[in-house]
């Protein structure tokens, strides 16, 4: 048994001998009917004012009060609150008006919650669960369903909970519940709050195009991500993408990309699932009928711009202190290298590889290429992204360029006078290191004398 468990129980014999009743609520309970690790425990306690509430906790504990009208109490790392009523009064997520209220039945309490399966209550007392919206009975039929048809659109945010708790539980959505979504405005929605759902989706699902599918359906695609929209339809040469249009090549290809990521840093993956969303978002504008062919020609360098916007809508910069935008647009500006790299008529050199890495980490970019390729269905040889990573491998960039071997301070002992000059010649010599040519510090002091020298 959990310790968070073990609390919980200890909370709730504490409730019950004070005259209430203590059931652990909301996603723990979802999860732990599915089988799914959970970590979060939320317990809801019925029947007891706020204040006894309170005095009852602070035997387990320092208790954070948190809010005002509506109360939840944090101790030991578990959320301990009131059952909640909510006013509608004004437009958004954030439009509602919340108080604590403890004689709230256990049907009334649940039906601010916004799925059935996520209103089930469990009684760690009894082992008993709750379940006054027939929550089990969606969860062993895999579909998602709205409580409250009624009060389901108040908060827009459920749109996007939707779509990505239907990715990573693999559940069918409800169709009245789906006809509820088309219908919700969603331009109230914050950046962070769009980016919290489709986090969870990129990187929670086993397979996130289910959730991208689901979103065009339910026309979140239109309106949150246009250019995400101007893929659907936009043709590819049937021999190299026998798949279809670039919308569904996509799908494939965040798929192949979800699932090559585990083993990467939470930032790296975020950029991996980001660029293989974003990667071809340069076709539409140069898809064109050529020599009897579809062509995207420079589609590589036509998808910085609406990547860009796609990160702006999201507000993805850094992550951790790791530059996530640069990398996503190093993966879009960038995909077709490892390929043209290893089809090259003359056999590309080190300082190619080298001035890439100022670009882009090649290991992601190999993996997102690797993703591409694979996302076309069978048949395809995808081996030159192998030989594109072993490659930045052996030449120690396969995350950076080379660290300059020769520094500002060489310059100024070598007798060069602090200002522009010193940049000048600190930028010649690392791009004959990055060439290949200098390879020492003593090549490239060299290299300094001549160039101080011819300049004098």
């Amino acid at each position: 048994m959990h310790s968070e468990v073990e609390l919980a129980s200890a909370i709730a014999r504490s409730v019950r001998d004070g005259g209430g009743r203590a059931l652990v609520v909301g996603g723990w309970v979802r999860d732990r009917l599915m089988g799914r690790p959970s970590k979060d425990v939320d317990i809801e306690v019925y029947g007891l004012p706020a204040p006894r509430v309170r005095d009852l906790l602070a035997g387990f504990g320092s208790v954070n009060t948190v809010g005002e009208s509506f109360t939840v109490y944090k101790v030991a790392g578990i959320d301990v609150s009131l059952p909640r009523r909510e006013s509608k009064i004004g437009r958004g997520h954030r439009g509602f008006e919340v108080s604590g209220d403890p004689s709230l039945s256990i049907e009334e309490a649940g039906r601010r919650r916004d799925f059935t399966i996520n209103a089930i209550g469990w009684d760690p007392l009894t082992d008993a669960y709750v379940d006054p919206w027939n929550g089990r009975r969606d969860l062993d039929a895999r579909v998602l369903r709205a409580v409250d048809p009624r009060t389901f659109g108040d908060d827009s945010l459920r749109v996007l909970r939707a779509v990505q708790f239907a990715a990573r539980f693999e559940f069918a959505l409800d169709p009245g519940t789906a006809e509820l979504c088309r219908r919700i405005p969603l331009d109230d929605l914050p950046s962070e709050r769009i980016w919290g759902e489709i986090d969870k989706l990129l990187l929670h699902a086993r397979r996130p195009s289910p959730g991208l599918a689901l979103a065009l359906d339910l026309g979140v695609i239109d309106r949150l991500f246009p250019e995400l929209r101007a893929l659907v339809a936009c043709p590819q040469e049937p021999e190299w993408h026998p798949e279809g249009d670039v919308w569904v090549h996509t799908l494939l290809v965040v798929d192949e990309t979800r699932s090559r990521i585990d083993g990467f840093d939470r930032p790296q993956q975020v950029a991996l699932m980001l660029g293989a969303l974003c990667h071809d978002l340069g076709k539409p504008p140069t898809t064109a009928f050529i020599d009897g062919r579809i062509r995207s020609l420079d589609h590589e360098q036509a998808g910085v711009a609406p990547a860009e916007a796609v990160l702006d809508r999201l507000n993805v910069h850094t992550i951790g202190g790791y530059d996530v935008r640069k990398q996503v647009l190093g993966i879009v500006a960038h995909h077709l290298k490892p390929g043209m790299f290893r089809k090259a008529a003359t056999p590309v050199g080190d300082g190619a590889f080298r001035r890439l890495a100022q670009k882009v980490d090649l290991e992601l970019l190999a993996i997102a290429a690797k993703a591409d390729c694979m996302g076309r269905g069978g048949g395809f040889d995808c081996s030159a992204m192998d030989w594109f990573l072993e490659r930045a491998r052996q030449l120690g960039v396969q995350h950076a360029p080379p660290e300059p071997i020769v520094k500002g301070r060489h310059l100024l002992a070598l007798g060069l006078a602090p200002g522009p000059r010193v940049g000048e010649v600190l930028k010649q010599v690392y791009e004959r290191q990055l060439d290949g040519s200098i390879a020492s510090l003593e090549d490239g002091l060299r290299a300094a004398r001549e160039m101080i020298g011819r300049r004098d």
